[in-house]
């Protein structure tokens, strides 16, 4: 049995057979072939196999997702008969005595440049599918398999390097039962989108081993509760796993108890715990855990893993979708959170050295404001179903906010006076995550009516280390007094203008930083819906003035260990 230790990103204990998902190596040498009939063939053999993938691929995602989603693998198989592309490629084996990797490579590579050179989006999109049915194409021709979700038809763990959103999101987690990933973090997209799948998952820690250990097939056991991942256990290791597994699902049992309650503190102290959500899709698992309002509605998951940005009346209906279900209850809908990490293949943007310091979110869609308002017109449309309130992300200045909110306020003008109704009471607030912005939030709680602390960029920005990168990770510290001081710098000013304050990062949701949030005196907690009701239970046990207390020490302290200590002996 080999141990491997990593971060514990996702609650939960799964054990299943190992399913690596890593790209193949598709590197080739170009080589004279002296049979151009048995090479031709090669790639015929090498077309058919990626046409029978696409067409069981095609099917799964019509069945799993919907027809939109479906329609790109229909692209791709356009692509597998496109006779301009797969005539060239037979005449250059033909003409030139090459390989069909080297063929295939050669011309796709000319037809890629030609569409990415394209004024229209449409046509320019069209790239995107070449390079993928070609590499479809080549694996074939060399003998290697590219994973693929959709493919997943068995009960198994996923063994990675790391996972897109995008990929996160595809995940079936009938089949998908947890997942492993060499880098990443509890505030990796990866992790965020394992707990709203509410699957368990250990990332990061294991300095690459996980892909190069782990092989197709092993049997493992993976504990998101401790981080740790054992790989081919024995028989009474498994029967042990299986024990702790059921002994977890009792404790769950046991705060499931508390789903209709409302969330007090010991003293009767009432604050709102709400839910982190990617999509509708995300609603059952917050309605279960007994969410009093979804706190964060990441939108940037509708713009991922397509080919094309979402139409208006698309983003309508999802936001529509979401607002009644949640049935008056309040739901905080974050604007479009792009760049960074988050990358859309139809919209480029310019290579940056440092990415999250650059062109990205609010600042993006301040410079493209048509996609802005794109995405206004479908919120205010959609506030009439329930209870409505927008939040704009990476705000550093108060005239970034101003000019959001008036864009905003003008798309508004504009649908009343076409007569389509709009919600009467919609508030408009902010994220806080920039350090700048939590110094001047006295100034900004002047004209926000609420502020959502997101403590996963906040805490980076202000240890000035990427929360990413392993070799500073011991800089990722949310109980450092920086973080706690700043954080209540923004509770502070918020109360002074009777402004509520939120908080939508994972540090929400950590139980040592909870009993310090409440000290500070945080409204609003959104988390992971898996996260809800143990913190109910936790909340349950503490009292608001001890905790008051514990704060105040904490914010004299030196160090996040001290903080840390001085939690844990407060909170047994």
């Amino acid at each position: 049995m080999i141990q491997l230790t990593g971060i514990a990103a996702s609650d939960g204990i799964a054990i299943a057979k190992a399913y690596r998902f890593v790209q193949p190596d598709l590197t080739f040498a170009k080589t004279t072939v002296h049979d151009i009939e048995a090479e031709q063939q090669r790639l015929a053999a090498a077309l058919a196999k990626a046409e029978q993938e696409l067409v069981v691929i095609r099917q799964q995602t019509l069945e799993k997702f919907s027809a939109e989603e479906a329609a790109i693998f229909e692209a791709h198989l356009l692509v597998v008969h496109d006779p301009e592309l797969i005539g060239p490629i037979n005449q250059k084996i033909a003409d030139e005595a090459v390989n069909a990797e080297y063929a295939l490579h050669e011309v796709s590579s000319m037809f890629v440049a030609l569409f990415e050179g394209m004024d229209d989006e449409y046509m320019s999109a069209r790239a995107s599918d070449i390079k993928d049915v070609t590499n479809r194409i080549l694996a074939h021709l060399l003998g290697v398999h590219i994973p693929n979700p959709s493919n997943i038809n068995e009960q198994v763990i996923i063994v990675a390097n790391d996972l897109t959103p995008s990929e996160t999101a595809q995940l079936d987690r009938n089949y998908v039962l947890g997942f492993i990933t060499d880098i990443g973090g509890r505030t990796s997209h990866s992790a965020i989108m394992a707990r709203s799948l509410e699957i368990p998952a250990v990332v990061g820690g294991v300095g690459g081993a996980a892909t190069t250990t782990i092989q197709d097939g092993d049997t493992i056991i993976v504990d998101g509760l401790t981080g740790l991942v054992l790989v081919n256990p024995s028989a009474d290791v498994i029967a042990d796993y299986q024990e702790k597994a059921q002994k977890y699902r009792a404790q769950q049992a046991e705060w499931s108890t508390l789903v209709n309650e409302q969330t007090v503190s010991k003293d009767g102290v009432h604050v709102e715990l709400a839910a982190n959500i990617g999509s509708p899709n995300d609603l059952d698992g917050v309605v279960r855990h007994g969410a009093e309002g979804i706190g964060l509605y990441r939108t940037e998951f509708l713009y991922m893993g397509r080919e094309n940005l979402p139409s208006e009346e698309e983003q309508f209906t999802a936001y529509k979708t979401v607002l009644e279900g949640m049935q008056g209850k309040p739901v905080v809908i974050r604007t479009l959170d792009i760049g960074g990490d988050k990358h859309l293949p139809y919209l480029p943007l310019q290579e940056e050295m440092n990415p999250f310091l650059g062109h990205r979110a609010i600042r993006l869609c301040l410079d493209q404001q048509e996609l802005f308002r794109t995405q206004l017109r479908a919120l205010l449309r959609a506030s009439v179903y329930g209870n409505l309130k927008i939040m704009f992300p990476m705000i550093a200045t108060i005239q970034e906010f101003c000019e959001a909110k008036a864009i905003l306020l003008q798309e508004k003008e504009k649908l009343i006076a076409g007569g389509i109704a709009v919600g009467s009471s919609i508030e408009v607030g902010m994220m806080v995550e920039i350090p700048s912005t939590a110094v001047m939030a006295d100034i900004f709680a002047k004209e926000v009516d609420f502020f959502s602390i997101g403590t996963n960029d906040l805490i980076q920005y202000t240890m000035a280390a990427d929360r990413m990168n392993e070799k500073v990770s011991y800089l990722y510290q949310p109980y450092n007094p920086a973080i706690l001081r700043l954080i209540q710098m923004v509770i502070k000013a918020a109360h002074q203008e009777q402004k509520w304050v939120g908080m939508c990062g994972e540090m929400a949701g950590d139980e040592l930083a909870v009993p310090l949030l409440l000290g500070l005196g945080l409204d609003e907690f959104s988390m992971s819906a898996t996260s809800i009701l143990k913190t109910r239970a936790l909340l349950k046990q503490l009292s608001v003035p001890e905790m008051q207390a514990l704060a105040t020490e904490a914010l004299q302290l030196a160090t996040a260990e001290e903080v840390l200590e001085k939690v844990k002996q407060a909170v047994k």
